[in-house]
């Protein structure tokens, strides 16, 4: 427990006189230090945090959530209503690696294939960025991104030559299929991979055209909860154990991998302000203690113990530590919380272009405010202040009073 006489000093010795200048300049840095570095991690934090639920809404929109993909046996869902409790849809589909063939351009493509109904149930396809006809998925339609139309300077109504890799006889040997494909739809995924490199067409003309069979068609599931995916992901694989399962997790495995290893990286080495400006605490305690010597020794010779000097130079740094790290909270989720609208007045005043929308395919700055983030960062530089105002605070206790007060 804390005394009132230790109360009364801590807080005396937290008001700097004049001739504690210096001192008083120590304690404000320390307190700014600490402030900017709870601040600048909380909005690191949140807006990486931000991008990470961006792109996995961006990449779980496009692709499914599970996908049961058979080896021999065909896929029978007609006896599964363990399935249809934690699904929102269940399209049947495949693919197949093809050519784009457009003048003098040629490129490689994945050509996914659902029937007209199971098309226009996809998420994407219902955004306001798509262009064109949602239930013309038929016989020789085909719908493309806005990347691609780009790349290959093509419009919806446009006609495009695709070749398979498999092969049809001919008299002179074995050549791939080749058919031509009007573009009824343009969509638009949010991420340029998708949209560069992705098209749909009907599921019966791709595998006609890769001469695949209905066995092989994949099950994509759409869960009503496409967060929690592992747990997911576990009931799935107990309906199908002889089937291969996999995620949308598992498909970007490593991409999110990188993205926690950057989050982490970044949480360590913002981490180095705190300390950095914790070690000025380390400074001002022992300054104070010197400047103080006198009144610990007259505190020591009316007889208040070693503990209570202890604890008086101990709370200093706690507070000063603390009361940053509180401010640095405030200042840190108040700038998280209106960061694009701080992004679009210094893009305004300074006419610059921050956070380019052509670059990161976001319109807006992506901020995602984690409590738990907060309070991990709160519990490190409040942490970190602890063990700094240690030292201080234990030398001032072994100060002898009889010594201090010798040539006072």
């Amino acid at each position: 427990m804390i005394s009132t006489i230790e109360k009364e000093i801590t807080f005396r010795f937290l008001k700097a006189r004049k001739k504690d200048g210096f001192l008083n300049i120590i304690s404000i840095f320390s307190f700014i230090g600490i402030s900017l570095g709870v601040a600048v991690l909380i909005i690191v934090m949140s807006v990486m945090n931000g991008f990470r639920t961006e792109l996995i809404n961006k990449i779980v929109g496009f692709n499914a959530h599970i996908v049961v993909d058979p080896y021999e046996k065909k896929i029978d869902i007609s006896d599964k209503p363990n399935l249809t409790s934690i699904s929102e849809n269940l399209i049947l589909s495949n693919n197949g690696e093809a050519i784009i063939i457009k003048k003098d351009f040629s490129k490689g493509i994945i050509l996914r294939g659902y029937t007209n109904e199971d098309f226009s149930k996809l998420e994407f396809i219902n955004n306001k960025s798509y262009i064109g006809n949602k239930d013309d998925l038929n016989k020789n339609n085909i719908s493309i991104g806005k990347e691609l139309s780009f790349a290959l300077g093509v419009e919806v109504g446009d006609n495009i030559t695709i070749m398979s890799s498999s092969g049809v006889q001919t008299i002179i040997g074995t050549l791939p299929k080749q058919k031509t494909f009007k573009i009824i739809s343009l969509f638009e995924s949010g991420l340029v991979d998708f949209d560069n490199n992705i098209a749909f067409i009907n599921l019966e003309t791709l595998e006609e055209f890769f001469d695949l069979k209905n066995k092989n068609r994949k099950l994509e599931i759409y869960l009503k909860n496409p967060q929690n995916i592992e747990d997911q992901k576990f009931i799935v694989q107990k309906i199908f154990p002889n089937e291969f399962v996999y995620s949308w997790s598992d498909m970007n495995r490593s991409l999110f991998s990188a993205l926690k290893v950057e989050r982490n990286v970044m949480f360590i080495i913002l981490s180095l302000i705190i300390i950095v400006a914790a070690f000025n605490i380390i400074s001002g305690l022992t300054i104070l203690v010197k400047n103080k010597t006198r009144e610990i020794a007259i505190l020591k010779s009316i007889g208040v113990l070693n503990k209570s000097i202890v604890k008086i130079f101990f709370l200093v740094g706690v507070l000063i530590g603390t009361s940053a790290t509180i401010f640095g909270i405030v200042l840190g989720v108040t700038f998280s919380m209106y960061i694009e609208n701080i992004r679009q007045f210094l893009s305004t005043i300074f006419n610059i272009s921050l956070f380019p929308e052509e670059i990161y395919f976001l319109s807006n700055m992506p901020s995602e405010i984690n409590p738990f983030s907060i309070f991990l960062i709160s519990l490190c530089s409040i942490s970190i202040t602890i063990i700094v105002s240690i030292f201080p605070a234990l030398k001032a206790a072994r100060l002898d009073p009889i010594k201090s007060l010798k040539y006072e």
